[in-house]
């Protein structure tokens, strides 16, 4: 039987069996991780933890993003698919007037830009306009790979590529405050969406430019950061 169900080891005392769970029949955890931290980190760390080597995770997140990530032990793997494939929600944090070639913090600041004109309800038109299916071109500066090569080991190395758009699905974008140069919006999308190159796509629209300054992913399907555990807890635990 394959268990997501974290209730096993909400007390120290059941630690050890959650881990015989894992190594039996597969299991899960939901993982709130820290910035940072790469998606490999936390997989590296859980090894470390549970003396698991097959762990993987359902969904990479960029090292500065926190919040919801999904790892599967032991024949847990099997259903790394199926998690992946799941809708995803992420609260994110966009600066207007200025770009970054990563579309993200990891670069610095370029073609800043006067922003005075831009008023409340330019951006509330942009934004819900992209609602739906839209096609979007992913970031250069991402793990998508291009004949076996990630795209990032391209971008850093000053190479770019012509990449096609890809249909995506935002199932809902609502802002939840203007600050401006920030706008803090809330995201319902499907598997394959970059937030990146939304925060990209939504500067580009406004005329000014826009790059990710904060992302944390809240919910994976049913799933949100409400059950998941840091790393740190986890270790206090052994």
């Amino acid at each position: 039987m394959f268990v997501l169900n974290t209730d096993t080891i909400n007390e120290i005392n059941n630690f050890s069996v959650w881990i015989d769970i894992c190594n039996t029949s597969g299991s899960a955890i939901l993982i709130n991780k820290s910035a940072n931290w790469t998606s490999f980190d936390v997989v590296a760390k859980m090894r470390n933890i549970t003396k698991i080597r097959k762990i993987g995770h359902c969904g990479t997140l960029d090292p500065f993003a926190t919040g919801l990530l999904i790892l599967c032990l032991g024949k847990g793997t099997k259903q790394i698919s199926t998690f992946q494939n799941l809708p995803k929600q992420y609260n994110a944090t966009i600066k207007i007037g200025a770009t970054t070639k990563s579309s993200d913090i990891e670069q610095p600041e370029e073609n800043i830009c006067d922003i005075s004109h831009i008023k409340n309800n330019d951006i509330e038109d942009v934004i819900n306009s992209f609602n739906g299916i839209i096609m979007q071109v992913p970031p250069m500066f991402s793990a998508k790979k291009i004949k076996g090569r990630k795209l990032y080991e391209l971008a850093r190395k000053n190479i770019e590529i012509e990449l096609p758009a890809v249909e995506v699905n935002i199932h809902s974008i609502e802002i939840s405050k203007i600050d401006l140069p920030s706008i803090n919006v809330i995201i319902d999308c499907s598997k394959g969406t970059y937030i990146r190159a939304l925060a990209r796509d939504i500067g580009i629209k406004l005329g000014v430019g826009g790059y990710l300054t904060q992302l944390k992913r809240t919910k994976i399907g049913e799933h949100n950061t409400t059950n998941a555990f840091t790393i740190d807890e986890l270790q206090s635990i052994i």
